[in-house]
């Protein structure tokens, strides 16, 4: 988690001192994914320059092969050499925003369009949004020919430790190199289901926390490929155990002050903080497609496995969308427990940023807390507390995004068309594919 800024000049010294080879180029499509374009050293003036021009018609959702050139602006902040060796010498990476030809920000880069929405903040009156990210991920086996299996690596459960937990030696491995990067990790351990871990670490500005969780996801993935292992961020990879989530804590600050605590309001919250709350729970249900992009994220959104169903909030309860944490003062914060790791967290961000926003321009006062648990609820109890479902679906929460201008407006039109239109073809794929469990109910039967 790198806070100290980096000069051209510093950087340039660095290269030359630590012998780094060769510069990685990192960004993320719309969908998530991590891109990056490798140069030699030998490029470092040309891309401290903002001169480095790749593709975009070759990523997808980006621009159209009439006009596929883009520049690549590195945050020079992000400057972070890889600890892990490389046999043909040190490899260092800058994350960058994407530019147009004539110099202005690309409307599809997912990192400026969050940029934008805490420009709207700031207007708002606000200096920073801050997230704690609590990502999960699953280790798999990998088999001799290094293809990814289903089986687990552990049987341990919530917290268990060695020789239960298995993946122990791996997740130390990982909390090392995150240390070693620069991260200041907070707490890792075994999670509910076998197999599933958790590593918390400190929260940071919104847009240095979605920078993170990317590095994390890449930092995971290749400590436990060493150890013989496949981490996925999949939300629900296995039927009949917990899926894996991102819980969100979120935090509002005017300066160096927490926007959302008040030492005399309704349980030390700010007026501030419940309106932004209330703006959460008015648009949960098209934020939910940005949150939880896959289809696979809604296996994960089903009573029984901790995950939330219910758009509700409470002060302890665990049960619906939203719970506010304990702690006061500068950690006065919410926390969102719908969204999952395979979501684009600079899309995320700016989504839930402008839902939260929202409530606070129009001062939206939220419906009353529920502190018993939802799960066991009827169905009439749960309409008498006005306590509704998340959609259930991919296709549910699309056309629930579609239908709200708020949303839709923070992601930017661009965005939006294409992450609509990939996300609606991955539907379509999924409704015409024939599953096991379609075979295993109807091939005998009929």
């Amino acid at each position: 988690m790198p806070k100290a800024k980096k000069t051209a000049e510093e950087i340039k010294a660095i290269v030359e001192k630590e012998h780094v080879r060769f510069l990685r180029l990192m960004f993320t499509d719309i969908m998530g994914t991590i891109k990056n374009v490798e140069v030699p050293a030998s490029q470092l003036d040309k891309v401290l320059e903002n001169k480095m021009m790749f593709d975009g018609s070759s990523i997808e959702g980006f621009v159209r092969i009439e006009e596929s050139d883009m520049y690549l602006h590195p945050d020079l902040d992000t400057w972070m050499i890889f600890p892990w060796e490389s046999e043909h010498g040190k490899v260092a990476r800058l994350i960058c925003d994407i530019y147009n030809p004539d110099g202005t920000p690309f409307a599809g880069d997912p990192r400026g369009n969050l940029k934008r929405a805490l420009a709207d903040m700031e207007k708002a009156g606000f200096t920073s949004f801050n997230l704690g990210p609590e990502p999960e991920f699953f280790l798999f086996k990998l088999a001799a020919d290094n293809s990814i299996t289903t089986e687990l690596n552990d049987q341990g459960g919530y917290f268990d430790f060695a020789p239960t937990d298995l993946g122990e030696n791996c997740r130390r491995d990982i909390v090392l190199e995150l240390e070693n990067l620069g991260f200041e990790v907070e707490a890792s351990h075994h999670e509910v289901a076998p197999g599933q871990h958790e590593i918390d670490f400190k929260y940071a500005n919104a847009v240095e926390a979605c920078d993170n969780i990317q590095t994390f996801k890449l930092v995971v993935k290749t400590i436990a490929r060493k150890h013989g292992l496949h981490a996925t961020f999949m939300a629900k990879p296995l039927f009949g155990i917990n899926g894996s989530g991102m819980h969100c804590n979120m935090s509002l600050f005017k300066g160096s002050e927490n926007a959302f605590f008040d030492k005399d309001g309704d349980i030390q919250l700010s007026q501030t903080a419940y309106h932004f709350l209330a703006g959460l729970m008015k648009h949960a249900k098209a934020f939910t497609a940005i949150c939880n992009p896959t289809v696979n994220s809604y296996k994960r959104l089903v009573p029984g496995y901790e995950a939330p169903v219910y758009i509700a909030w409470s002060g302890r309860n665990r049960s619906p969308l939203i719970r506010v944490p304990e702690s006061r003062g500068l950690s006065t914060r919410l926390e969102l427990r719908s969204v999952d790791p395979t979501a684009n967290p600079y899309l995320a961000l700016a989504a839930l940023l402008t839902a939260g926003l929202d409530g606070v321009k129009n001062e939206l006062e939220p419906p009353k807390s529920v502190d018993r648990n939802i799960y066991v609820m009827t169905e009439e109890e749960r309409e008498a507390a006005h306590i509704y479902d998340l959609p259930g679906t991919l296709q549910a929460s699309l056309a629930e995004l579609k239908n709200d201008q708020v949303i839709v407006d923070s992601l930017g039109s661009h965005i939006f068309n294409n992450f609509y239109e990939a996300k609606t073809i991955e539907w379509q794929a999924f409704g015409q594919a024939v599953t096991e469990w379609e075979r295993e109910q109807y091939l005998e039967l009929y």
